[in-house]
């Protein structure tokens, strides 16, 4: 076999391992799926990259008080400009003693010497390497803008809790919807295999005399109103698995399967732990997130307060000269420092002022409310939770007697005890119950979860 046919033959089998592999169904328990979403989900990870750049704005906000260095290169040429200087004076030779001078003085006096001459002078070019170190020594702006973001680093992470939260919850309704939907189906399609056989045998009795018409007619609305319901769940049950999708971060057209079953993710309800957990408003992420915010707006405001106080840096600044002019007289070495004292603002900054401390008013009455918000919805959640597992165990006792009487109606139809119009009746009663289970059921979960999150216990 040649070498081209043997690499096609390659190809063709690992493209068909990779279609093995993206058709593999993509299996996932409830605990995983939250795992995965917190992994995956964008949102999730944008909000994280929020945390991330807040803690390189803290570290941005340290350095601005960290010395500071800047290197430079200069080069200028004047084109061997010429000029003619002269102070005037005599052509005398004045009288100096000229061993008494060192290299400087000789270059300095040569430089007043040409100022005096009437030759022309040429301007040489120039190029130099300039070193500058600064160093901030007190600003009371900065040591407040410090405080401020790291405060403000610590409720981007505290937002990214948040988010996590709002997602696990997400992912576990959306996983519950799924679940009670399958489940609903599954009674679907065994009550219309059910319905199916005896549609069958009615329809023998009918050709046998035996049975009439109406009761095989009515028997044929019922199945088939029983496939609409059933292909209208199927299609609502499609969209939940795309919105799990979507907050899991996978692709569209991925194939997942939900590993866990309605009766293992029934074990989440836990009544006695529920209406008994003592609610502690400091764990909550959104009194907290309040919180932190209220601590930011008073660091805020201190920064504004500090605006008033003077600002000192130093500086040290070296210059190495390559090439120069002969009137270069700028020393290599500088040093300094300054002091700037604000005076006078034209009202700016007690504006600025006035405004950081109705925004910190504002921020403390938002954790005020959020705390009503959060104590109201506590209670709201209880009462909701009661209600829910009120309902759960009326509906689940429903349904057994919903059951039960229509196995009995069914046993009395094949009998010819019952009408085919008791028969359907008591169908109806059985999947509306049945229906009312599953809602309860998603209810009575749902109701968990919420106070899980707001208990912090998600």
């Amino acid at each position: 076999m040649s070498v081209i046919k043997l690499f096609f033959l390659g190809s063709l089998i690992m493209a068909g391992n990779n279609l093995n592999a993206q058709e593999e169904p993509f299996r996932l328990t409830l605990a995983q799926a939250r795992e995965y979403a917190l992994q995956h989900n964008k949102k999730l990870l944008n909000d994280r990259d929020q945390s991330v750049s807040s803690k390189e704005m803290v570290r941005e906000s340290i350095a601005q008080g960290l010395p500071q260095i800047n290197g430079t290169l200069d080069y200028m040429t004047y084109f061997n400009y010429e000029f003619e200087f002269s102070m005037g004076g005599g052509s005398a030779e004045p009288d100096i003693d000229y061993t008494l001078l060192d290299a400087g003085d000789l270059q300095v006096l040569s430089a007043i010497g040409q100022m005096f001459s009437s030759e022309p002078i040429i301007m040489d070019d120039q190029f130099s390497g300039n070193i500058q170190v600064s160093q901030l020594i007190f600003s009371g702006q900065y040591i407040a803008g410090i405080q401020a973001a790291k405060i403000a680093r610590r409720l981007a992470d505290q937002s990214v809790v948040a988010s996590e939260l709002d997602i696990k919850e997400n992912v576990t309704n959306s996983y519950f919807v799924i679940l009670t939907t399958e489940q609903t189906l599954l009674i679907l399609a065994e009550n219309l295999d059910n319905l199916n056989e005896i549609q069958k045998h009615t329809q023998n009795l009918y050709m046998a005399g035996v049975a009439e018409e109406t009761d095989v007619d009515q028997l044929k609305i019922t199945v088939s109103q029983l496939k609409n319901t059933q292909k209208s769940l199927e299609r609502m049950n499609q969209l939940n698995y795309n919105m799990l999708k979507f907050q899991l971060g996978v692709a569209p057209d991925a194939n997942i399967v939900l590993a866990d079953d309605l009766e293992r993710v029934m074990e989440f309800i836990d009544s006695e732990a529920a209406l008994s957990t003592d609610y502690d408003i400091t764990r909550n992420i959104n009194y907290t997130l309040v919180e932190s915010q209220v601590e930011l707006n008073e660091k805020l405001l201190s920064i504004q307060n500090m605006s008033y106080l003077p600002t000192v840096a130093g500086y040290y600044n070296y210059t190495r000269k390559f090439i120069t002019t002969a009137f270069d007289l700028t020393p290599n070495h500088l040093a300094g420092f300054n002091v700037s004292v604000p005076i006078f603002s034209g009202g700016m900054r007690r504006a600025q002022v006035a405004q950081a401390k109705i925004d910190l008013n504002i921020a403390r009455r938002n954790r005020e409310i959020v705390k009503d918000q959060l104590e109201t919805l506590q209670r709201q959640l209880l009462f909701n939770y009661q209600n829910a597992l009120e309902n759960f165990n009326t509906q689940k006792e429903n349904v057994a007697i919903a059951g039960r009487v229509y196995k009995s109606i069914q046993n009395k139809y094949q009998q010819g005890l019952a009408s085919s119009l008791d028969l359907t009746q008591a169908n109806s009663n059985y999947l509306n119950a049945e229906n009312n289970y599953m809602s309860a059921v998603l209810t009575l979960l749902q109701a968990q979860i919420s106070l899980d999150k707001l208990y912090n216990k998600l």
